[in-house]
């Protein structure tokens, strides 16, 4: 048991350090390429956040451990939107005034509501997969074309700010894309063992310990761009990590681990008690964000405190059913 939490934590530590090389890397690779700054911000910087999700989830399917891949799907989404935005809007309420972060809140539930649709037939397809990995291709794709018209828009400003403080030499950048995402692998690797080793030790399913454990360690790239964005009045920056993270989850994520180990059966608390807890979340994010009746879209102090008291509550329960099992 000491061994895999310190595999946990040591993998952790590695996995955060590892994935903030690679984004900047791979940022400062595309800028040096002459990419536009909010085709960078939207698309690599986007997937970059999102890269330990994938790496976890995909070394969890090969190892034979779906539920720890769905797990940390599911729970980074909750994690996402309850802990990050929920503690971020308390001490700094966020503002969207992006129009492309007001397209992406309807897609994001929609993607949402579609994606669980797979599931209840009770498992996950290898076919199933590959359209959620098709619908993830389709949202770069949206992506890119959304960004190279979206000239002027207000996250474009903040972006170009980010990227001009996280600039680098292009040798520099490119020996931090390669052992960036060297490493990621690697402290995936050594965060799943320790994981699933706890998970058997302690009695309890690999969905659990994905939604509690490794869906929380593998958010805190999310978590550090978040706060640091909102600190430095980036709001739209802030949100739109978390809207583009929760979108490539569903799609890449899930489908990625269904793509390489097809589930035949998906554990039924997945369906009736987590996924559920995403939909609330993604449909209160979207009321917060959106904005109705010509109400700028924001998510204040007491909507903060709403997101984040569902997630405590969501995780005492979780944290009840591991106890009550040990």
């Amino acid at each position: 048991m000491i061994l895999a939490l310190l595999a946990i934590v040591a993998g952790f530590a590695l996995l955060m350090w590892s994935a903030d090389r690679f984004v900047d890397g791979a940022a400062a690779t595309a800028k040096h390429a002459g990419m536009p700054s909010l085709l960078i911000g939207m698309v690599i910087v986007g997937f970059g956040t999102s890269a330990p999700e994938m790496v976890v989830s995909a070394m969890a399917a090969l190892d034979g451990s779906p539920g720890l891949a769905l797990g940390n799907a599911y729970g980074s989404n909750i994690a996402n939107t309850g802990l990050i935005l929920g503690a971020t809007a308390i001490v700094i309420p966020l503002s969207v005034n992006s129009k492309i972060i007001h397209k992406e809140l309807p897609l994001l539930l929609v993607i949402t509501c579609v994606t669980a649709a797979f599931f209840w037939n009770g498992g996950l397809s290898r076919a199933e997969s590959l359209i959620l990995i098709a619908g993830f291709f389709a949202l770069i794709g949206w992506s890119i074309f959304s960004a190279l018209r979206g000239k002027g828009d207000m996250i474009e400003g903040e972006l170009e700010n980010h990227l001009e403080e996280h600039d680098m030499p292009l040798n520099k950048a490119l020996f931090w894309v390669v052992a960036g995402l060297t490493l990621l692998i690697v402290s995936s690797r050594l965060l799943v063992w320790g994981a699933v080793t706890i998970a058997h030790q302690l009695g309890v399913s690999d969905l659990i310990i994905g939604l509690t454990i490794v869906a929380l360690g593998t958010s805190l790239p999310e978590l550090a761009a978040t706060i640091v964005a909102a600190r430095k009045g980036e709001h739209d920056i802030a949100i739109g990590n978390v809207v583009g993270s929760n979108m490539f989850n569903l799609l890449a994520v899930v489908g990625i681990a269904g793509a390489i180990a097809p589930m035949p059966e998906v554990p039924h608390e997945l369906i009736t008690r987590d996924w559920p807890m995403v939909l609330g979340l993604t449909v209160a994010l979207f009321i917060f964000g959106y904005g109705f009746r010509n109400r700028q879209g924001r998510i204040n102090r007491f909507e903060g405190a709403a997101l984040l008291a569902a997630y405590i509550a969501y995780t005492a329960y979780l944290i009840y059913e591991i106890t009550s099992k040990a």
